[in-house]
């Protein structure tokens, strides 16, 4: 006969068996750190995946920043090229104009003894010299007086009716028009014939 005493040695009548638990494996022995111990089968392989990622990620992030630093010294380094050739084409534009400077003070010079004819003609050589200089650098003067009217390239401040034209023409030019590397600067302010 089976013992009711209750001391422990079986189960009191009306109870289920407890289910058998497995036995914890000694310390050292177990395939994982503590923490995985507790985890079901299945996750240790997720917990391994999930540390795989972060791995390539702080890989990433690493060439992300790396990358991001190259093209910030490359943006500085252009800037610089880009400052140093401006200041150069200016030290040269300004190099090449002090000649014409220099004639503007001889022509002030002369202005003051009062003598208008050597005035006239010392303002003319100082006008093809600054356009010598400009035109070296560029810079091309619009014909535009007898040319059809072209709005894109000419600005009409003034319309006459000739009555001898089939399409507008440029009839006088108020002020000249210039032009640097094929680019409209300032469009030539014209009278238009019809």
């Amino acid at each position: 006969m089976p013992d009711d005493s209750g001391d422990g040695g079986g189960v009191p009548a009306g109870e289920p068996a407890p289910a058998e638990t497995e036995h914890e494996a000694p310390e050292g022995m177990s395939g994982g750190t503590a923490a995985e111990d507790d985890l079901p089968a299945g996750a240790v392989e997720i917990v391994a995946v999930v540390e795989a990622l972060r791995s390539e990620r702080d890989e990433y992030l690493d060439h992300l920043r790396r990358v991001q630093a190259e093209f910030e010294n490359y943006r500085k380094r252009v800037v610089r090229e880009q400052t140093s050739l401006i200041e150069r084409a200016t030290e040269s534009l300004v190099e090449r104009l002090l000649p014409v400077l220099d004639a503007f003070e001889l022509a002030l010079l002369s202005a003051a003894g009062g003598d208008a004819g050597q005035l006239s003609q010392g303002l003319e050589l100082l006008y093809a010299d600054l356009l010598g200089v400009l035109e070296q650098s560029g810079l091309e003067c619009i014909a535009a007086e007898g040319a059809v009217f072209d709005p894109q390239v000419h600005e009409a401040v003034m319309h006459v009716d000739v009555g001898e034209h089939d399409e507008p023409v440029v009839a006088d030019v108020m002020r000249k028009g210039y032009m640097l590397g094929g680019k409209v600067l300032r469009r030539p302010m014209v009278k238009v014939a019809k």
